[in-house]
């Protein structure tokens, strides 16, 4: 089970983990959203709303 672990994590390393903070409308409190994003797309990720 380790191995398939790491063997996927080697595959991730083109990659970035984005955390972003979204505002919920009917209560105001905000939730946090993770996405893995390839490094080369990540601008046109943040420009995005979510």
């Amino acid at each position: 089970m380790a191995k398939k672990v790491v063997a996927g994590l080697r595959k991730a390393k083109d990659q970035v983990k984005l955390i972003r903070a979204v505002k919920s409308s009917k209560t105001g409190a905000y939730t946090f959203q993770e996405q893995m994003v390839p490094k080369d797309q990540i601008n046109d990720v943040l420009k995005k709303k979510a």
